[in-house]
C-alpha cells in the first residue's frame, strides 16, 4: 500500500471518517465544552502525523481546517498530496485531486461518533463517552471514547493548553494513531456564504453513498 493510498484512508478514518493534575483534568474537560459552545467559527493549520501500529513508521500530512457553527467544516490536506474533506450541514463532500473523484455521504451518516463529529460541535454527551485524564507535556487531555461501536474510530483525545485546542489524538481499528496538532487558532472569523460550499470539479467521477 502506497503512500497516497495510506494518506486516502487516513482522510476516510477521520470521517468514518479539532496544566496541571487534578483540578486542571477538570478544566481540559470545561475547556472542550466550552469551546463547542462557545466558538462560532475558526481557522488553524494543522500537521497530522500518523504512527503505524507497530510504532515504527510515521508519515506527516499537513494542510488547514475550517469550521463554522451549526456544521459546517473544511479540512483540506494540502501536503504531500492534495485531499478536502467539506461538511455543509447536508453533506459531506471528499475529494482526491489527482483521481478527480469525489466522495458524497449524508451528513447524518458519514459524521456519527468520528472526529469531524467532535470537532463540528455535535452534542457531545449524545455521541461520546468523555473522560478527563492526566496532564502529558504540558496539554490537558479529553479522551472521547464514541458510544457507538463498531466504527472505524476506537478512541480519541482532545488536547488543551489552558483553553487553547491545540491537539487531536485518534486511535483507529486499524491500530494506528493520528496526531493532529493544531496552530493558533483564530476565532471568530468571518466567512463567507460559499467557504463550505463545495461544487465537484469538471469531468470529476462524483460517487454518492
Amino acid at each position: 500500500m502506497n503512500e497516497y493510498t495510506l494518506q486516502r484512508r487516513d482522510c476516510l478514518g477521520l470521517l468514518g471518517c479539532l496544566l496541571l493534575p487534578g483540578l486542571a483534568r477538570a478544566d481540559a474537560l470545561s475547556a472542550l465544552n466550552a469551546f463547542i459552545r462557545d466558538v462560532r467559527s475558526g481557522r488553524a493549520d494543522f500537521t497530522q502525523t500518523v504512527t503505524s501500529p507497530d510504532g515504527q513508521k510515521k508519515k506527516v500530512s499537513s494542510g488547514r481546517f475550517e469550521f463554522q457553527r451549526p456544521n459546517r467544516f473544511r479540512f483540506a490536506y494540502l501536503k504531500p498530496y492534495p485531499q478536502t474533506l467539506v461538511g455543509d450541514g447536508q453533506k459531506v463532500w471528499i475529494h482526491d485531486p489527482d483521481l478527480n473523484q469525489v466522495t458524497v455521504r449524508p451528513w447524518s451518516q458519514a459524521l456519527g461518533s468520528t472526529p469531524a463529529a467532535l470537532l463540528a460541535g455535535q452534542s457531545l454527551e449524545r455521541e461520546f463517552e468523555l473522560k478527563p485524564l492526566p496532564s502529558a507535556a504540558g496539554i490537558d487531555w479529553v479522551q472521547a471514547t464514541p458510544r457507538q461501536t463498531g466504527g472505524t474510530i476506537v478512541a480519541m483525545k482532545a488536547g488543551f493548553r489552558g483553553t487553547s485546542w491545540v491537539a487531536l489524538e485518534i486511535a483507529d481499528s486499524f491500530g494506528q494513531r493520528s496526531l493532529i496538532e493544531f496552530g493558533a487558532m483564530q476565532s471568530d472569523v468571518g466567512f463567507g456564504a460559499e467557504a463550505f460550499r463545495f461544487v465537484p470539479p469538471p469531468g470529476a467521477e462524483v460517487n454518492e453513498g
